[in-house]
């Protein structure tokens, strides 16, 4: 179940960074509408590397849409791979 909990709790932060953990944000409301997620630092890095390994990936989707692909044999043909 989500902790969610106003954003006035801020004015003791440490009873708010204490429900903080991996894989368990804590939400913080004003005016009774979401606006704030309050998340453990090595979730929010797993989640930018994630971001990031997305974006590298969609441009190498492009770029195989415009480039066109390679077979194994022409990757290593590229790259003077020779298998005996």
């Amino acid at each position: 179940m989500p902790n969610i909990k106003p954003v006035s709790d801020l004015r003791n932060y440490n009873e708010v960074l204490k429900d903080v953990a991996v894989g368990q944000p804590v939400f913080l409301t004003k005016n009774g509408r979401g606006k704030y997620a309050v998340v453990d630092i090595e979730e929010y890095e797993r989640n930018w590397a994630i971001l990031k390994l997305m974006a590298e990936l969609a441009k190498g989707e492009q770029s195989a849409k415009e480039g066109g692909t390679k077979t194994l044999k022409e990757v290593e043909e590229m790259f003077g791979i020779q298998y005996d």
